[in-house]
Protein backbone atom coordinates (compact mmCIF):
# COMPACT_ATOMS: atom_id res chain seq x y z
CA UNK A 1 0.00 0.00 0.00
CA UNK A 2 2.99 2.31 0.95
CA UNK A 3 4.14 1.80 -2.83
CA UNK A 4 1.00 2.12 -4.33
CA UNK A 5 0.90 5.82 -2.63
CA UNK A 6 4.29 6.33 -3.67
CA UNK A 7 3.62 5.74 -6.95
CA UNK A 8 0.31 8.00 -7.30
CA UNK A 9 2.19 10.94 -5.60
CA UNK A 10 5.29 10.44 -7.90
CA UNK A 11 2.49 10.13 -11.17
CA UNK A 12 1.16 13.46 -9.65
CA UNK A 13 4.40 15.25 -9.68
CA UNK A 14 5.13 13.59 -12.91
CA UNK A 15 2.10 14.93 -14.80
CA UNK A 16 2.25 18.20 -12.64
CA UNK A 17 4.88 20.26 -14.87
CA UNK A 18 2.53 19.81 -17.78
CA UNK A 19 -0.62 20.33 -16.13
CA UNK A 20 1.13 23.97 -14.88
CA UNK A 21 0.88 24.80 -18.53
CA UNK A 22 -2.44 25.03 -19.95
CA UNK A 23 -2.50 24.15 -24.13
CA UNK A 24 -2.68 27.58 -25.12
CA UNK A 25 -0.04 29.18 -22.77
CA UNK A 26 2.02 26.82 -24.05
CA UNK A 27 1.07 27.53 -27.31
CA UNK A 28 2.15 31.28 -26.76
CA UNK A 29 5.49 30.37 -25.92
CA UNK A 30 6.94 29.62 -29.41
CA UNK A 31 10.69 29.52 -28.47
CA UNK A 32 10.26 26.81 -26.40
CA UNK A 33 11.51 23.12 -28.29
CA UNK A 34 8.36 20.67 -28.60
CA UNK A 35 8.70 17.06 -28.36
CA UNK A 36 6.04 14.70 -29.11
CA UNK A 37 5.89 11.89 -26.96
CA UNK A 38 3.72 8.85 -28.15
CA UNK A 39 2.86 5.51 -26.22
CA UNK A 40 0.25 3.24 -26.54
CA UNK A 41 -0.16 2.83 -22.98
CA UNK A 42 -1.43 5.46 -20.64
CA UNK A 43 -0.25 8.17 -18.53
CA UNK A 44 -0.31 5.76 -14.98
CA UNK A 45 1.74 2.95 -16.66
CA UNK A 46 4.45 5.60 -17.77
CA UNK A 47 5.67 6.77 -14.82
CA UNK A 48 9.40 4.96 -14.90
CA UNK A 49 9.64 6.11 -18.62
CA UNK A 50 8.86 9.67 -18.23
CA UNK A 51 11.08 9.59 -14.24
CA UNK A 52 13.96 8.73 -16.76
CA UNK A 53 12.74 11.07 -19.65
CA UNK A 54 12.83 14.32 -18.31
CA UNK A 55 15.76 13.19 -16.27
CA UNK A 56 17.67 12.56 -19.43
CA UNK A 57 15.95 15.70 -20.66
CA UNK A 58 17.15 17.58 -17.91
CA UNK A 59 20.55 16.55 -18.10
CA UNK A 60 20.81 17.97 -21.48
CA UNK A 61 19.47 21.53 -19.84
CA UNK A 62 16.04 21.20 -20.58
CA UNK A 63 13.65 21.30 -18.38
CA UNK A 64 9.65 20.71 -18.92
CA UNK A 65 7.39 24.03 -18.18
CA UNK A 66 10.80 26.22 -18.15
CA UNK A 67 12.14 26.04 -21.65
CA UNK A 68 10.66 22.40 -23.39
CA UNK A 69 7.27 21.83 -24.06
CA UNK A 70 6.30 17.98 -24.41
CA UNK A 71 2.81 17.23 -25.47
CA UNK A 72 1.67 13.74 -24.58
CA UNK A 73 -0.45 10.70 -26.52
CA UNK A 74 -1.49 8.11 -25.03
CA UNK A 75 -3.53 5.75 -27.27
CA UNK A 76 -5.15 4.11 -23.92
CA UNK A 77 -4.03 0.18 -24.72
CA UNK A 78 -5.79 0.79 -27.92
CA UNK A 79 -2.97 0.57 -30.91
CA UNK A 80 -5.59 1.02 -33.69
CA UNK A 81 -5.56 5.09 -32.47
CA UNK A 82 -2.16 5.28 -32.78
CA UNK A 83 -1.94 6.49 -36.17
CA UNK A 84 -4.76 9.82 -35.25
CA UNK A 85 -2.46 10.40 -32.48
CA UNK A 86 0.87 10.24 -34.68
CA UNK A 87 -0.66 12.64 -37.30
CA UNK A 88 -1.72 15.31 -34.53
CA UNK A 89 1.80 15.29 -33.43
CA UNK A 90 3.14 15.68 -36.60
CA UNK A 91 0.46 18.39 -37.49
CA UNK A 92 1.38 20.45 -34.39
CA UNK A 93 4.70 20.70 -35.16
CA UNK A 94 6.69 18.92 -33.00
CA UNK A 95 10.54 19.06 -32.99
CA UNK A 96 11.45 15.34 -32.03
CA UNK A 97 9.29 12.72 -31.05
CA UNK A 98 9.71 9.90 -28.49
CA UNK A 99 8.14 6.83 -28.59
CA UNK A 100 8.46 3.65 -26.64
CA UNK A 101 7.42 -0.17 -28.22
CA UNK A 102 7.57 -1.46 -31.87
CA UNK A 103 4.00 -0.36 -32.71
CA UNK A 104 4.21 3.02 -31.70
CA UNK A 105 7.88 3.44 -33.10
CA UNK A 106 6.50 1.80 -36.64
CA UNK A 107 3.25 4.21 -36.38
CA UNK A 108 5.85 7.00 -36.09
CA UNK A 109 8.23 6.32 -38.79
CA UNK A 110 4.95 6.07 -41.04
CA UNK A 111 3.09 9.14 -39.88
CA UNK A 112 6.96 11.07 -40.96
CA UNK A 113 10.22 11.43 -42.67
CA UNK A 114 11.21 14.92 -41.91
CA UNK A 115 10.08 14.88 -37.93
CA UNK A 116 13.69 13.00 -36.04
CA UNK A 117 12.17 10.14 -33.96
CA UNK A 118 13.87 8.98 -30.87
CA UNK A 119 12.55 5.39 -29.73
CA UNK A 120 13.08 2.57 -27.26
CA UNK A 121 12.63 -0.98 -28.34
CA UNK A 122 13.38 -4.62 -27.66
CA UNK A 123 14.10 -5.61 -31.18
CA UNK A 124 16.35 -5.35 -34.03
CA UNK A 125 15.68 -1.66 -35.63
CA UNK A 126 17.79 -2.95 -38.62
CA UNK A 127 15.34 -5.74 -39.33
CA UNK A 128 12.35 -4.24 -39.22
CA UNK A 129 13.73 -1.77 -41.22
CA UNK A 130 13.51 1.69 -39.08
CA UNK A 131 17.17 2.28 -39.50
CA UNK A 132 20.06 1.36 -42.30
CA UNK A 133 22.24 0.25 -39.83
CA UNK A 134 23.07 0.74 -36.06
CA UNK A 135 26.10 2.65 -36.17
CA UNK A 136 24.68 5.19 -39.02
CA UNK A 137 20.66 4.97 -38.95
CA UNK A 138 20.85 6.95 -42.12
CA UNK A 139 17.31 8.47 -41.51
CA UNK A 140 15.18 10.38 -38.89
CA UNK A 141 14.76 7.73 -36.25
CA UNK A 142 17.49 6.55 -33.58
CA UNK A 143 17.46 4.73 -30.24
CA UNK A 144 18.16 2.31 -27.93
CA UNK A 145 17.11 -1.59 -28.37
CA UNK A 146 17.50 -4.87 -26.44
CA UNK A 147 17.57 -8.07 -28.25
CA UNK A 148 14.88 -9.19 -25.90
CA UNK A 149 15.47 -12.98 -27.44
CA UNK A 150 18.60 -13.02 -25.97
CA UNK A 151 17.55 -11.24 -22.68
CA UNK A 152 14.26 -13.99 -22.27
CA UNK A 153 17.35 -17.12 -23.05
CA UNK A 154 19.15 -15.49 -19.99
CA UNK A 155 16.29 -14.90 -18.01
CA UNK A 156 14.55 -18.24 -18.36
CA UNK A 157 18.22 -19.62 -17.67
CA UNK A 158 18.57 -17.92 -14.58
CA UNK A 159 14.55 -18.62 -13.32
CA UNK A 160 15.40 -22.27 -14.02
CA UNK A 161 18.27 -21.87 -11.07
CA UNK A 162 16.16 -20.54 -8.82
CA UNK A 163 13.24 -23.42 -9.76
CA UNK A 164 15.63 -26.37 -10.53
CA UNK A 165 12.52 -28.22 -9.67
CA UNK A 166 9.83 -27.60 -12.20
CA UNK A 167 9.74 -29.21 -15.38
CA UNK A 168 7.70 -26.78 -17.22
CA UNK A 169 7.72 -23.15 -17.28
CA UNK A 170 4.98 -20.75 -18.74
CA UNK A 171 6.06 -17.45 -21.45
CA UNK A 172 3.54 -14.90 -21.39
CA UNK A 173 3.80 -13.17 -24.94
CA UNK A 174 1.44 -10.85 -26.55
CA UNK A 175 0.24 -11.65 -30.09
CA UNK A 176 0.11 -8.62 -31.24
CA UNK A 177 4.03 -8.10 -30.94
CA UNK A 178 5.28 -7.85 -34.60
CA UNK A 179 8.13 -10.04 -34.23
CA UNK A 180 6.13 -12.75 -31.53
CA UNK A 181 7.36 -15.80 -33.67
CA UNK A 182 11.06 -15.06 -32.94
CA UNK A 183 10.89 -14.41 -29.23
CA UNK A 184 8.99 -17.63 -29.22
CA UNK A 185 11.60 -19.21 -31.01
CA UNK A 186 14.58 -18.02 -28.84
CA UNK A 187 12.57 -19.14 -25.77
CA UNK A 188 11.87 -22.49 -26.77
CA UNK A 189 15.51 -22.90 -28.05
CA UNK A 190 16.69 -22.04 -24.73
CA UNK A 191 14.70 -24.35 -22.49
CA UNK A 192 14.90 -27.38 -24.68
CA UNK A 193 18.63 -26.85 -24.14
CA UNK A 194 18.29 -27.24 -20.02
CA UNK A 195 15.68 -29.43 -20.74
CA UNK A 196 12.65 -27.79 -19.96
CA UNK A 197 9.45 -27.71 -21.28
CA UNK A 198 7.28 -24.48 -22.21
CA UNK A 199 3.56 -23.46 -21.94
CA UNK A 200 2.94 -20.67 -24.09
CA UNK A 201 0.79 -17.90 -23.02
CA UNK A 202 -0.96 -15.43 -25.23
CA UNK A 203 -2.38 -12.19 -23.51
CA UNK A 204 -2.99 -8.45 -25.88
CA UNK A 205 -6.08 -7.17 -23.18
CA UNK A 206 -6.34 -7.33 -18.99
CA UNK A 207 -8.40 -10.06 -19.36
CA UNK A 208 -6.38 -12.44 -21.14
CA UNK A 209 -3.74 -11.26 -18.69
CA UNK A 210 -5.79 -12.49 -15.75
CA UNK A 211 -7.16 -15.85 -18.14
CA UNK A 212 -2.91 -17.30 -18.76
CA UNK A 213 -2.36 -16.89 -15.03
CA UNK A 214 -5.47 -18.91 -14.12
CA UNK A 215 -4.20 -21.64 -17.36
CA UNK A 216 -0.99 -21.52 -15.75
CA UNK A 217 -2.49 -22.45 -12.28
CA UNK A 218 -4.48 -25.25 -13.90
CA UNK A 219 -1.68 -26.59 -16.14
CA UNK A 220 0.15 -27.31 -12.82
CA UNK A 221 2.97 -24.98 -14.76
CA UNK A 222 5.84 -23.87 -11.64
CA UNK A 223 7.20 -20.84 -13.24
CA UNK A 224 6.45 -18.03 -15.42
CA UNK A 225 8.70 -15.54 -17.96
CA UNK A 226 6.87 -12.74 -18.67
CA UNK A 227 8.11 -11.25 -22.21
CA UNK A 228 9.61 -7.66 -22.99
CA UNK A 229 6.93 -6.31 -24.55
CA UNK A 230 5.55 -2.77 -23.71
CA UNK A 231 1.95 -4.20 -23.32
CA UNK A 232 3.25 -5.83 -20.10
CA UNK A 233 5.63 -3.08 -19.09
CA UNK A 234 2.68 -0.96 -19.02
CA UNK A 235 1.24 -3.58 -16.31
CA UNK A 236 3.88 -3.74 -13.91
CA UNK A 237 1.79 -3.65 -10.80
CA UNK A 238 -1.29 -5.78 -12.44
CA UNK A 239 0.68 -8.71 -13.42
CA UNK A 240 2.92 -8.55 -10.27
CA UNK A 241 -0.15 -8.79 -8.29
CA UNK A 242 -1.34 -11.96 -10.18
CA UNK A 243 2.09 -13.68 -9.67
CA UNK A 244 1.55 -13.07 -5.93
CA UNK A 245 -2.37 -14.03 -5.82
CA UNK A 246 -1.51 -17.05 -7.56
CA UNK A 247 2.14 -17.76 -5.74
CA UNK A 248 4.05 -18.45 -9.45
CA UNK A 249 7.61 -17.68 -9.13
CA UNK A 250 7.82 -15.16 -12.29
CA UNK A 251 10.76 -13.23 -13.95
CA UNK A 252 10.72 -10.55 -15.32
CA UNK A 253 12.47 -7.82 -18.11
CA UNK A 254 12.75 -4.98 -15.99
CA UNK A 255 14.05 -4.15 -12.22
CA UNK A 256 10.78 -1.71 -12.04
CA UNK A 257 8.84 -5.41 -11.96
CA UNK A 258 10.99 -6.28 -8.41
CA UNK A 259 11.12 -2.83 -7.03
CA UNK A 260 6.85 -3.29 -6.93
CA UNK A 261 6.95 -6.78 -5.37
CA UNK A 262 8.04 -9.31 -8.56
CA UNK A 263 10.27 -11.73 -7.75
CA UNK A 264 13.39 -11.55 -9.87
CA UNK A 265 14.08 -9.42 -12.88
CA UNK A 266 16.90 -9.62 -15.39
CA UNK A 267 17.66 -6.85 -17.95
CA UNK A 268 17.74 -3.56 -18.09
CA UNK A 269 15.93 -0.38 -15.96
CA UNK A 270 13.10 1.45 -17.69
CA UNK A 271 14.02 4.65 -15.54
CA UNK A 272 17.72 4.51 -17.32
CA UNK A 273 16.78 3.50 -20.63
CA UNK A 274 14.51 6.65 -21.06
CA UNK A 275 17.24 8.89 -19.07
CA UNK A 276 19.15 7.83 -22.84
CA UNK A 277 16.72 8.85 -24.85
CA UNK A 278 15.82 12.22 -23.14
CA UNK A 279 20.02 12.29 -23.74
CA UNK A 280 19.42 11.55 -27.24
CA UNK A 281 15.86 14.08 -27.84
CA UNK A 282 18.38 16.66 -25.85
CA UNK A 283 21.14 16.51 -28.64
CA UNK A 284 18.72 16.60 -31.46
CA UNK A 285 17.35 19.50 -30.10
CA UNK A 286 20.61 21.15 -29.94
CA UNK A 287 20.97 20.35 -33.53
CA UNK A 288 22.31 16.87 -34.36
CA UNK A 289 21.12 14.92 -36.73
CA UNK A 290 19.43 11.31 -36.44
CA UNK A 291 20.80 9.64 -39.11
CA UNK A 292 24.21 10.55 -37.31
CA UNK A 293 23.58 9.54 -33.93
CA UNK A 294 24.27 5.51 -33.59
CA UNK A 295 21.49 3.12 -32.49
CA UNK A 296 22.56 2.54 -28.72
CA UNK A 297 22.63 -1.07 -27.24
CA UNK A 298 21.62 -2.45 -23.90
CA UNK A 299 25.73 -1.95 -22.54
CA UNK A 300 24.68 -2.76 -18.73
CA UNK A 301 22.49 -5.69 -17.69
CA UNK A 302 20.86 -6.13 -14.35
CA UNK A 303 20.14 -9.23 -11.88
CA UNK A 304 17.48 -8.00 -8.91
CA UNK A 305 16.04 -9.80 -6.54
CA UNK A 306 13.13 -9.52 -4.14
CA UNK A 307 14.01 -11.57 -1.14
CA UNK A 308 10.68 -10.87 0.81
CA UNK A 309 8.74 -11.84 -2.30
CA UNK A 310 11.12 -15.04 -2.75
CA UNK A 311 10.29 -16.03 1.54
CA UNK A 312 6.70 -15.12 0.53
CA UNK A 313 6.60 -17.83 -2.27
CA UNK A 314 8.70 -20.93 0.24
CA UNK A 315 11.74 -19.89 -1.95
CA UNK A 316 15.59 -20.21 -1.18
CA UNK A 317 17.50 -18.20 -3.13
CA UNK A 318 20.25 -20.33 -4.15
CA UNK A 319 23.52 -18.09 -3.19
CA UNK A 320 25.09 -18.49 -6.28
CA UNK A 321 22.56 -15.90 -7.60
CA UNK A 322 22.88 -14.02 -4.42
CA UNK A 323 26.68 -13.59 -5.29
CA UNK A 324 25.56 -12.09 -8.88
CA UNK A 325 22.80 -10.08 -8.40
CA UNK A 326 23.58 -6.40 -8.91
CA UNK A 327 20.62 -5.49 -6.11
CA UNK A 328 18.76 -7.85 -3.63
CA UNK A 329 15.83 -6.25 -2.01
CA UNK A 330 14.93 -7.22 1.59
Amino acid sequence: MQFDRLRRREFISLLGGAAALPLAARAQQSAMPVIGYLNQGSPESDVPRLTGLRRGLSQSGYVEGRNLVIEYRWAGNQADRLPALAADLVQLPVSVIVSPGMVATLTAKAATTSIPIVFGIANDPVQFGLVASLNRPGGNLTGFNAFAGELGAKGLALLHELVPGTATIGFLENPNNPIIATYERDVLAAADGIGLKVQILKASTDRQIDAAFVSLVQAGTGALLVGNDVFFNNRIEQVVALAARYAIPTMYSFHEFVVAGGLISYGTSLIETFRQLGLYAGRILKGEKPADLPVQQVTKLELSINLKTARALGLEVPAKLLAIADEVIE
